[in-house]
């Protein structure tokens, strides 16, 4: 069994990923600054004896006394509204925060992965994306802080693969939804069903015909774990194949949530990719992994926990 740091590990999938990995009989120690990650995500865990949680920001510098055999690095701001209200924080977490994790990994002789996005393709002029593609970013652009850094961060863990023979992974994750997700947060999934379950309208950006990739949450967690024991650097992408228009997204929403919600369409924002959709061949041959959870079982799921939520439950009722 191993020590493993999840740094982010208070947030959407990194709570998850705690989960998993406790269930696998492994020691974590979840770092989490708590900027978007939440306590009730890890309410659970606290109390559990292979489980430790550090409030601390990676930015900052840091040290683990105990030795570690892996890290996660999954701290950093992923969703528009809060890359967007907070650029220098989340250049920042991807950069000199993947650079203190770095280092720390080669201190205790650690492999570690780091979590990149789909971002790094831009507004992709090869459909679908594979890894070989160098991608079509606006490097000044108002998405630059998160796509950008994100690519920094990549490029940074290469350096320290090819100078001090670093144990690194790189992979490159699309669209996750699944419980967990925060209400509002900016993401087209957690927008939608808060909109519906509180009977507002469901707001598009753009005609609707831009498409994106969604991934459960539990198929990326497996995902990550399968990248983290391989034997590949990467990058790797992660994320569902199958591909949806978000007017596809709104209206299936609208039907599994009984919603009476109308649709309405507002000027799509600067910068935002109007197609998005992983090549996983890579993952499949040589990780042997791909989704086997289907969009609607994934939107019943996620529903499911959204209605429990106090503000879903004061604004439905």
């Amino acid at each position: 069994m191993k020590t493993i740091l999840v740094t982010g590990g208070a947030g959407f999938i990194g709570s998850h990923l705690c989960d998993y990995l406790l269930a696998q009989g492994h020691t974590i120690i979840c770092m989490d600054n708590l900027s978007t990650g939440h306590l009730y995500h890890i309410k659970h865990l606290l109390k559990h004896k292979r489980f430790t949680f550090i409030n601390h920001d990676v930015v900052k510098p840091f040290n683990i006394k105990r030795g570690l055999d892996q890290i996660y690095h999954l701290a950093s701001r992923a969703s528009p509204i809060d890359y967007q209200k907070f650029p220098v924080e989340t250049a920042l977490s991807n950069s000199i925060g993947t650079n203190n994790v770095a280092k720390l990994s080669l201190k205790k002789n650690a492999t570690l992965l780091f979590t990149s996005t789909s971002e790094a393709y831009g507004e992709p002029r090869e459909h679908p994306q594979k890894e070989t593609y160098w991608g079509n970013v606006n490097p000044v652009g108002i998405r630059s802080c998160y796509d950008e850094s994100k690519r920094f961060g990549e490029a940074l863990l290469m350096a320290y693969l090819r100078s001090k023979n670093a144990d690194i992974k790189i992979v490159r994750i699309f669209n996750t939804y699944g419980p967990r997700l925060r209400p509002g947060d900016g993401r087209v999934i957690s927008n939608f069903i808060t909109q519906a379950l509180t009977g507002k309208p469901i707001t598009i950006y753009g005609d609707g015909n831009q498409t994106r990739s969604f991934c459960y949450v539990s198929d990326l967690v497996k995902g990550l774990v399968f990248m983290m024991n391989s034997r590949f650097v990467g990058p790797k992408n992660l994320g569902n194949p199958e591909e949806y228009t978000v007017l596809e997204l709104a209206k299936t929403i609208l039907k599994l949530t009984g919603s009476e919600s109308k649709i309405i369409f507002e000027k799509l924002p600067v910068d935002d990719p109007t197609k998005r959709q992983p090549d996983i061949s890579k993952a499949r041959e040589l990780l042997s992994w791909e989704p086997i959870v289907g969009l609607e079982e994934g939107l019943n799921l996620t529903i499911d926990w959204f209605r429990l939520l106090p503000l879903i439950k004061k604004n439905s009722s």
